[in-house]
């Protein structure tokens, strides 16, 4: 018999394995599952060599796969100073004084997690504003949503934009009456200007705004902080019991330095990382995508996906709606591609065997996108594709029936529903019609569908532990009618972040069960969830994770 380098036992084992769906133990070797079962078929594999596990009880599962997040930022924006608690003037400008007197040398105090209220409930956020709040120093913030920026006068002159500039289509660096930047920098057109001062000079986030290299290229200094700051998001994926990432920015410069931690032995979890054409870009850059899932395809470090963004975010006015805003009646948002471009980039992407991802918010955007895949479908005649729309956040009733009749992956966030408790639901008669309600959100009534429903967090956009987007989607909060409930069962919402998220990946048959044979990518949890009041889920950390058979975050002290 086999002999087992980690042995798990005494756990509630959860292994979305068809006729086997419980067991207590499990052994591995060779970064593969060897065995799982019951504690005493289990301890046969022990050897004088076995690490053993005690779960102590607690449930024991698939490694989570992270399905849509943003690693490099997310690593940096860890050491940035965090004003999501900010809602107020007065609190902003204790925050960040007292922030930039720790930090003297500092060209650009560079802040995250901006809420839309962060100089208080109905105050734009301006310059002046941010001016106020820290005078005599450029400082610019990040809204938590990571498309619109606010810089202040130090700030704009800072970057040379104070005079307006030119930004690609969909961007907007918004102009005062005085003929001088407001500090509303909307899109990363627009706001990739002050992106270019940060600490790492916008390298972070090249993925999402160009989806290029750096230019000039990236010095050897640049490239020792910029893999500082991937270890980071690493390590931290990592002591969430995230065992796969699917990366929603991408460029050759990320998979290089990925690569290069490999070789290094610091690669904690694995990674895909798509290929980003923007709406400025000619479609045959789609061939460098076919070179990037050449040059990458291995267990650990791969890209076989084509990212797209259709629309911006309905808290700003940039997702594109069928109707406009209930408080911008000039504005229904804007497609960031024309409805030809977009369709040709998508049957030719799809011609190529690429999967698709799309980011799509506004319901306008959903529809441009089942238009899109449609045409691809029509002219490439149907294939296993799983293309996917990432977010979904409003959703026409009539193109409902459409993501299952096209085979579309819907891959969502949890908490960046109202009902998940971190942001809150906009007024009545604020950026979303009565109409619009029923469908927004609707993770339960598109599952009930038979669409494959994957989740996520958009990290850095809001926080990468699993199990809080867990607790999200099985105890939402309740929301006044028209909104309609969505919530989730605990067995439903683990599978979207184990099983389905493999399957969604064209994983299924190595990973996101625990079955013998498959990867050993698992998590040990710190208590039994099923025995926990669903309403305190967001309490349950990763006690252990293991990827690939090699324990990349322990808690036990063991």
């Amino acid at each position: 018999m086999a002999q087992a380098e980690i042995i798990i036992e005494n756990g509630r084992l959860i292994t979305f394995a068809e006729g086997r769906p419980r067991a207590e133990a499990l052994a591995l070797a060779d970064g593969h599952l060897l065995a799982v079962g019951s504690n005493a078929d289990i301890r046969e594999m022990r050897g004088p060599g076995t690490r053993v596990i005690d779960a102590q009880g607690n449930t024991v599962l698939p490694g989570f796969i992270e399905s849509h997040i943003h690693l490099f930022a997310g690593g940096f924006e860890l050491g940035l100073l965090d004003l999501s608690g900010c809602h107020d003037a007065d609190t902003l400008a204790q925050s960040v004084r007292s922030h930039a007197a720790n930090t003297p040398d500092q060209s650009l105090i560079y802040a995250i997690g901006a809420q839309y209220d962060l100089l208080g409930k109905g105050r734009p956020i301006d310059r002046h504003g941010l001016d106020r709040a820290l005078p005599g120093r450029a400082f610019a913030v990040l809204a938590a949503d990571h498309h619109t920026v606010w810089a202040n006068t130090p700030a704009l002159k800072l970057a040379g934009i104070l005079n307006g500039a030119p930004v690609s289509k969909g961007s907007e660096i918004v102009m005062g009456p005085d003929g001088l930047a407001t500090g509303e920098l909307l899109e990363p057109g627009a706001y990739g200007y002050i992106l270019a001062k940060t600490e790492l000079g916008g390298r972070d986030m090249l993925g999402m705004t160009t989806g290029a290299d750096p230019v000039p290229p990236a010095t050897p200094g640049q490239r020792a902080a910029d893999k500082a700051a991937l270890r980071a998001g690493l390590r931290h994926l990592a002591a969430t019991g995230v065992t796969t990432f699917h990366n929603m920015d991408g460029n050759f410069y990320q998979l290089e330095l990925l690569a290069e931690i490999q070789s290094e032995g610091d690669l904690l979890c694995r990674g895909q990382i798509p290929f980003h054409l923007k709406n400025f870009d000619p479609i045959d850059r789609l061939d460098e995508a076919d070179e990037m899932r050449r040059r990458y395809a291995s267990d650990w470090l791969w890209s076989n996906r084509l990212k797209l963004f259709y629309d911006g975010v309905v808290e700003s006015g940039t997702a594109a709606m069928l109707q406009p805003y209930p408080n911008w009646p000039d504005s229904a948002g804007a497609p960031l591609f024309d409805n030809t471009q977009f369709n040709q980039i998508c049957m030719r992407a799809d011609a190529m065997g690429l999967q698709i991802s799309v980011h799509a918010i506004g319901d306008a955007a959903v529809r441009g996108t089942l238009d899109a895949f449609a045409a691809a479908r029509h002219v490439n005649g149907i294939r296993d594709s799983r293309h996917r729309i990432e977010h979904i956040e409003i959703l026409h009733p009539d193109d409902l029936p459409r993501l299952r009749a096209l085979d579309v992956v819907a891959s969502m966030q949890p908490l960046h529903a109202p009902c998940g408790g971190l942001f809150a639901a906009p007024p009545k008669g604020m950026i979303l019609h009565e109409t619009q309600k029923p469908l927004a959100y609707a993770w339960q009534s598109i599952r009930d569908t038979g669409v494959p429903m994957i989740f996520s967090s958009d990290w850095p956009v809001v926080p990468v532990e699993v199990m809080p987007s867990i607790q999200a989607a099985v105890a939402p909060m309740d929301l006044p009618l028209p909104w309609s409930g969505q919530r989730q069962s605990l067995m439903n919402a683990l599978h979207s972040y184990t099983a389905q998220a493999a399957h969604a990946e064209f994983s299924e048959s190595t990973k996101g069960r625990l079955v013998p044979g498959m990867f050993a990518d698992v998590v040990v949890l710190s208590d039994n969830i099923e025995a926990r009041p669903s309403e305190t889920l967001d309490q349950v950390t990763a006690s252990i994770t293991i990827c690939g058979g090699r324990i990349t975050h322990d808690t036990t002290g063991i």
